[in-house]
């Protein structure tokens, strides 16, 4: 026989079993949405997940980042804008070459015009040769140049080998456009 203790046990027993089953199924039900709501906010102690981490991290280097971009940028743009400016100084010198070397052939051909080409053209090759080795260079050179090629050639065949080469260059030098006193 039971007794009224072991009785009541027993009938505790059986009430606990039945109650224990749902109420254990309701634990387990409700400790996935702990866990959901746990991942929602951030842990207790304002540490970080790593995906947050890295959004924040992002976040706050992005003004810098940019900042630093521009910063190449303006640096990158003022190393042509000297590139170029030096560009445009090398153009200006050389239209300033250009422009003198211009202004020297034309007073090279003027002083030729002077009347000194028609004495030379009458006169005998040796006897010019002679009198031209004497003279300024630039200005022996500028009436040989406007004599015709073949007295040019006899005066130039009776004059020093030395002269007459120093002077054939001058006369090369004003005919080529593309000469240049800077010889780089």
């Amino acid at each position: 026989m039971m007794t009224k203790a072991s009785g009541q046990n027993t009938a505790i027993s059986d009430l606990l079993r039945r109650v224990a089953l749902p109420a254990a199924a309701l634990v387990m039900l409700t400790i996935p949405g702990a866990f959901a709501q746990e991942a929602a906010r951030p842990p207790a102690g304002g540490e970080l997940t790593s995906e947050e981490e890295i959004k924040q991290f992002c976040t706050n280097i992005a003004d810098p980042a940019r900042d630093q971009r521009y910063l190449l940028q303006k640096q990158e743009l003022e190393k042509l804008r000297t590139d170029v400016d030096s560009r445009i100084a090398e153009m200006q010198k050389r239209k300033e070459e250009y422009q003198d070397w211009l202004k020297r052939r034309d007073d090279f051909l003027k002083q030729a015009e002077a009347g000194l080409t028609d004495i030379y053209k009458k006169m005998k090759p040796d006897a010019a040769a002679t009198q031209l080795q004497e003279m300024r260079i630039e200005v022996a050179a500028a009436v040989i140049m406007r004599l015709n090629p073949t007295q040019s050639s006899l005066i130039l065949n009776e004059m020093d080998p030395k002269k007459a080469a120093v002077i054939a260059n001058i006369i090369a030098s004003a005919s080529d456009p593309n000469t240049s006193k800077d010889p780089s």
